[in-house]
C-alpha cells in the first residue's frame, strides 16, 4: 500500500564528469526501485541536476535512466514535486509535460496526517551569504533568463557547465557542521517558528544529513546529498525521519 512520503535532493546529477554521473544515476534509479512500491508523493527538493536550462525547443541531453524511471512512477499514481535548487532553478514546463510534475520554485507547505511540514531548497534563506542572494535574484530574473536563451544552446550550456566546474559538487568539497547556533537553516527555522508552528522543517542544499530538534515540537532535517552520503527522508504518517540508501 502507498502510504509513504519521500524526500530526497542534491542529485548533482552530470557532476563531475560522466562515468560518475552515470554511476550515481543508476544508483538513484535503484533507490526509486526500492521505495516505489510504498510511495505516494515524491519530493525531490532541489539540485537534481547540476545544470539545467530549456530552451524553446532544447533541453539537456542524458539522464534518461532517472526520467524514464520518474514519468513511469508518475504514470502509475505517485505524485512527484520538483524543487528548484540553485542549480536547476532554470526548469520550466518540460517536466510538467511530460513527466507529471509539479514545479515550485521556492518553498511550500504541506499538512500530512495532521502534520505541518515546511519545505524548501534552502538556498537563499537564512542570514549571510549576500553575494549569493545577488545572483539569486540575478538568476532568477525573467528578463536574465531570456537573454541567455537567446545564446545558441552549444554556447549557453558551454558557459554553464564551465560555471558548474566550480561548484562544491564538483570540487568534492566536504561539509562540516557549524553547530546548532551557527546553521543558517536551522536560525532560519526557529524565526518561522515566532510566527507559525510546523512539526518538520525539510531541506536540502546543505549537502550535509543533519537532524535538529528545535524545540518539544518541531524538527529540523537536512536531506543531505547522494554524491557521498545516500541520504533521504521519509515521512510514514507519524514520523518523518532521516535514511541511507546502500550504506
Amino acid at each position: 500500500m502507498r502510504d509513504k512520503i519521500y524526500f530526497a535532493s542534491d542529485f548533482h546529477l552530470g557532476s563531475p564528469d560522466f562515468e560518475t554521473s552515470r554511476e550515481r544515476e543508476n544508483r538513484i534509479v535503484r533507490w526509486l526501485n526500492f521505495i516505489e512500491p510504498d510511495c505516494s508523493e515524491l519530493f525531490l527538493m532541489g539540485d537534481v541536476f547540476d545544470f539545467w536550462f530549456e530552451y524553446k525547443y532544447v533541453v539537456p541531453k542524458g539522464f534518461t535512466r532517472l526520467l524514464g524511471k520518474l514519468a513511469q512512477m508518475s504514470d502509475s499514481g505517485v505524485k512527484i514535486y520538483f524543487f528548484k535548487g540553485n542549480h536547476d532553478m532554470w526548469v520550466k514546463d518540460y517536466f510538467v509535460k511530460e513527466l507529471g510534475m509539479q514545479i515550485i520554485s521556492d518553498e511550500m507547505i504541506i499538512v500530512r496526517n495532521g502534520k505541518q511540514i515546511y519545505l524548501h531548497h534552502g538556498d537563499g534563506l537564512g542570514p549571510g551569504d549576500l553575494k549569493y542572494k545577488f545572483l539569486r535574484k540575478i538568476f532568477r530574473n525573467s528578463f536574465c533568463q531570456w537573454l541567455f536563451g537567446m545564446l545558441p544552446p552549444r554556447i549557453g550550456m558551454g558557459i554553464a557547465n564551465k560555471w558548474s566546474t566550480h561548484s562544491r559538487a564538483a570540487n568534492n568539497n566536504d561539509e562540516v557542521f557549524l553547530g546548532e547556533e551557527k546553521e543558517w537553516l536551522a536560525i532560519y527555522a526557529k524565526e518561522l517558528l515566532q510566527k507559525e508552528h510546523y512539526d518538520y522543517f525539510v531541506f536540502g542544499h546543505r549537502h550535509l544529513p543533519l537532524t535538529i530538534k528545535l524545540n518539544e515540537y518541531s524538527t529540523y532535517v537536512n536531506i543531505g546529498e547522494w554524491l557521498k552520503y545516500n541520504s533521504y527522508a521519509v515521512f510514514d504518517g507519524k514520523n518523518l525521519t532521516l535514511t541511507y540508501f546502500e550504506k
